[in-house]
């Protein structure tokens, strides 16, 4: 079975090229900031794979990755339920070492919060937080992110990593979903 992602889309708020030279410039500004530092880039799954796989070309300095998977949604939610749970740990120990975690959206804060206070337990010798979307007007819990690819309204989106139902994952761009629609 295909799905045509067109019947979903509302618009699309960022296109491929704007996307590709943000990540750029963020994978610059990294490299500089973490030169000569022992960098772990912590992707938080499943979202976040497509902008670490990008941002890992454009960082220009040794580093290694880690993932950790943690859900905050059901299937066919669309805002977080605000319970957050850990699906995959770490398989490393992260004591002493520079952590960027990498996350494709943040919203209320309440994910980043529950794992930033998480792995500051484990001993980290700085944690900090890189997102490819940014919604500040759906905040609820204060997060300090250190690295934004782009502000956004509070929208539903998807492509490029984000889901629809574990849809779309595919895509190039980030487009906005539809209001009131369901996928099939």
């Amino acid at each position: 079975m295909t799905f045509a992602w067109e019947k979903y889309i509302q618009e699309k708020l960022i296109d491929e090229d704007r996307l590709s030279a943000r990540i750029q410039e963020l994978g610059a500004q990294i490299s500089k900031d973490y030169q000569d530092r022992d960098l772990l880039l912590l992707c938080i799954l499943k979202g976040g794979v497509m902008f670490l796989t990008d941002l890992m070309r454009q960082i220009t300095i040794p580093h290694e990755v880690d993932f950790l998977a943690v859900s905050s949604y059901d299937k066919g939610v669309r805002r977080s339920t605000g319970v957050v749970r850990i699906v995959k740990d770490l398989d490393k120990p992260i004591a002493g070492r520079e952590i960027l975690i990498v996350e494709d959206i943040i919203d209320s804060g309440h994910t980043l919060h529950y794992i930033t206070r998480n792995l500051a337990t484990r001993g980290p010798a700085s944690l900090r937080i890189c997102t490819l979307l940014n919604k500040p007007e759906r905040r609820e819990v204060d997060i300090a992110v250190d690295y934004i690819g782009f502000d956004i309204p509070d929208k539903f989106v998807f492509g490029f990593g984000l889901d629809v139902d574990e849809k779309f994952r595919e895509l190039p761009f980030i487009g906005v979903v539809k209001p009131g629609i369901v996928v099939e």
